[in-house]
C-alpha cells in the first residue's frame, strides 16, 4: 500500500480533501497533471456565496435561509430521478453557506471585501431563478486569496510526511478490484515550465501505479473540451454555437469524468452546462480560445446581432442562461452590449483574478480608485486593443464599426430605434420600461449606487462621452452535471450504490450529488461547492478508514 488516500486533482475540491484528510493523520498522496496546483480557482474571481453574513447585514441586507432556499430551489428546477442527490446536497449546502462556512473560512484567515455583490438577478417572479438580495462575497485576494490557505496547509503537511504533492501525474485509470477502487495507474509527463494555465506538454516520460484504501476524484469539468460541449449541448438550448470562446485552460477537458465512469460510477446531467453569453476574445490570450467574461452593471442595452433589444428580463446580469438561450434561437453566435463611456466607467468589471490586480493585490487604494474614477487599467486595455470592443463620438459611426465586423447583418434602422425608445423613457420620472424601472430600483443598494449601477442617464446626446459597443460570445465554463455521489462523497454505480473506495468531489462530482445547482446557478456557488464536497468527501473517506 502507497499510500492511505489517492487524490487525483490539485484545484480547490482537491487541496480541500487531501489536507483535511491528511490533517487527520492519514497518509494521502496528491496527484496533479499540471506544473502548478490550484487549478481553475485561481483564475476566478473569488465570489462566495454566503447567506445572512455580517458583510450583508452591515449593508442593510435582510436574508435568511428560508429566502436562499428559495432562489435556490427555483433556479435549479430539479425534476429528474437522477436530482435525488442533488436536492439533497443543496439542502446541506444551503444549511453551510447560512452556517459553518464562514466562520470555517475565517479561521483559516479568508477575508472578504466589504460590499457584497448582486449577481443573477433574476427578474422574473419570487418563485423563479435569481437572488433575491445581494449574496456575492469576493474574496480579498480573489481566487489566488481562497486558495492560498489551503496551500499553506499543503506545504505544512507535507513537511510532516502526510501529504506527498505528485506534479505532472496524468491518472488514466483507476484499478477496481474485487468491485473496490484500489488504486490509480498513469503516466509521469515531462517537465514543461510553462506559464500557469497554458497549454502543457503531454509527451509521457514514465508511468506509475499507486494503490490506496480510497481515491478521491476532483478532476473538473469538460468546458475547455469543445467537441464535448457540443456533444452535449442540450437541445433546450438551441443549437450549439459554431463558434465559442473558452473562460478555462485547455487540461479542462473532461477526462476525468470517463475516467470514473469506466471504474464503474455513474455520471449524470452532463447536458447541464453554465455558460455565459457576455465573452469577449481576451486580447492577450493564455489558452486555446482564451475568452473573458464581462461582468456588466444593469444598465447597457443588450441587441441581438441585428440591433433588436432582448426582451425583458434579458437583460445584463439577470439570468445568464436564459440569455443564452434566447440568443442561441436568434441564428447568430453573437450580440452586443451598447453603453456609453461614463457607464462603462462605473459598471464593466472583467471577471478573473488576473483582470481585478486591485482585489487580487489588496490594494485598497487602486479599488477605491477604480471603483470611483474607473474604468479600470485591464478594462482600458481591452477598450484600446480588444477585437469586439469599439468606440465612436456618434451612433451613425458606431454603427458603421458594428457593421464591418459582421457586414449586412446590423439593422442599423432597428438599432436607432431601441437606442432612442430607451433613452425617452429617462426624460420624465415615470416608466413602463422594465430595465430602467430595476436600475432604479437598484439603486437603493448602497453597493450598487456606489460601485456598480451608473445614475439612468440618456446614452445619446454626448452627456455620458462617447458611445461603445462590445461584441459578445458564447463562453464555457462550468459543468453542472458529473460523478454522482452520496452525502459522503461516495461515487455511486448505475444502480445507485457507493463503489467502494471511490470518492468524488467538485465540478467533477458536479460540485456535490451529480448536481447541486440542478439547471442554474446563482454565482458564487462553483467555488463553494469545491469547498463543501471537499468536505465531505474528506469526511466521507476518513469515516471509511476509521
Amino acid at each position: 500500500m502507497d499510500a492511505d488516500v489517492l487524490v487525483v486533482g490539485g484545484g480547490l475540491a482537491g487541496l480541500v480533501a487531501a489536507t483535511e484528510i491528511a490533517a487527520k493523520g492519514k497518509r494521502v498522496y496528491l496527484l496533479e497533471q499540471e506544473p502548478h496546483l490550484g487549478g481553475q480557482a485561481y483564475w476566478s474571481f473569488g465570489g462566495l456565496f454566503l447567506v445572512n453574513s455580517p458583510e450583508q447585514r452591515r449593508l442593510g441586507i435582510r436574508d435568511s435561509l428560508e429566502l436562499a432556499r428559495q432562489d435556490w430551489f427555483g433556479a435549479a428546477g430539479f425534476d429528474r430521478e437522477e436530482d435525488y442527490w442533488g436536492r439533497l446536497f443543496a439542502e446541506a449546502y444551503l444549511d453551510f453557506a447560512a452556517g459553518e462556512k464562514r466562520a470555517w473560512l475565517a479561521a483559516l484567515g479568508v477575508r472578504f471585501f466589504p460590499v457584497v455583490g448582486w449577481a443573477e438577478r433574476g427578474g422574473g417572479l419570487a418563485t423563479g431563478h435569481g437572488n433575491s438580495v445581494p449574496r456575492f462575497h469576493i474574496v480579498w485576494g480573489t481566487g489566488p486569496g481562497l486558495l492560498a490557505p489551503f496551500l499553506r496547509r499543503v506545504r505544512e503537511l507535507e513537511e510532516k510526511g502526510f501529504l506527498k504533492v505528485l506534479l505532472r501525474h496524468r491518472a488514466e485509470e483507476v484499478l477496481v478490484e474485487g468491485g473496490k477502487a484500489v488504486g490509480v495507474t498513469g503516466v509521469v509527463l515531462e517537465p514543461d515550465p510553462v506559464p500557469r494555465g497554458a497549454p502543457s506538454s503531454r509527451r509521457p516520460v514514465g508511468e506509475f501505479r499507486y494503490l490506496a484504501q480510497a481515491v478521491v476524484l476532483a478532476t473538473g469539468g469538460l468546458g475547455a473540451n469543445l467537441d464535448l460541449v457540443r456533444r452535449f449541448w442540450p437541445e433546450r438550448m438551441g443549437r450549439p454555437p459554431g463558434r465559442m470562446l473558452s473562460g478555462v485552460p485547455d487540461h479542462v477537458d473532461g477526462s476525468g469524468l470517463f475516467l470514473a465512469e469506466r471504474a464503474g460510477a455513474r455520471l449524470v446531467n452532463l447536458d447541464r452546462m453554465w455558460h455565459y453569453p457576455e465573452g469577449v476574445e481576451n486580447h492577450t490570450p493564455i489558452w486555446s480560445h482564451h475568452g473573458i467574461r464581462i461582468l456588466p452593471g444593469p444598465s447597457a442595452l443588450w441587441l441581438d446581432a441585428t440591433g433588436k433589444r432582448l426582451p425583458p428580463p434579458l437583460f445584463p446580469g439577470f439570468d445568464a442562461l436564459e440569455t443564452l438561450r434566447h440568443l442561441r434561437n436568434t441564428g447568430w453566435d453573437w450580440s452586443w452590449f451598447l453603453l456609453d463611456l461614463k457607464t462603462l466607467a462605473k459598471e464593466f468589471a472583467l471577471s478573473g483574478s488576473e483582470q481585478n490586480p486591485d482585489l487580487t493585490g489588496k490594494s485598497w487604494l487602486q479599488v477605491v480608485r477604480n471603483r470611483l474614477f474607473g474604468p479600470s487599467r485591464p478594462v482600458r486595455t481591452f477598450l484600446q486593443r480588444g477585437r469586439d470592443f469599439l468606440v465612436a463620438e456618434d451612433l451613425s459611426e458606431l454603427m458603421r464599426q458594428m457593421d464591418a465586423l459582421a457586414p449586412g447583418v446590423l439593422d442599423p434602422m432597428q438599432l436607432e430605434r431601441e437606442v432612442k425608445a430607451r433613452d425617452r423613457e429617462l426624460l420624465h420620472s415615470f416608466s413602463k420600461d422594465a430595465q430602467i424601472l430595476a436600475l432604479r430600483g437598484f439603486r437603493h443598494y448602497l453597493g450598487d449606487r456606489l460601485f456598480r449601477v451608473a445614475k439612468p442617464h440618456p446614452f445619446l446626446g454626448g452627456r455620458g462621452g462617447p458611445l461603445v459597443a462590445v461584441r459578445l460570445w458564447t463562453l464555457t465554463r462550468k459543468t453542472l452535471g458529473g460523478i454522482q455521489t452520496d452525502l459522503k462523497g461516495r461515487a455511486l454505480t448505475p444502480k445507485g450504490e457507493p463503489l467502494p473506495g471511490l470518492f468524488a468531489a467538485g465540478e467533477a462530482a458536479g460540485f456535490g450529488g451529480g448536481g447541486v445547482h440542478g439547471y442554474k446557478a446563482l454565482e458564487g456557488t462553483f467555488l463553494g461547492g469545491c469547498l463543501f464536497s471537499g468536505l465531505l468527501a474528506a469526511r466521507g473517506v476518513a469515516e471509511g478508514l476509521e
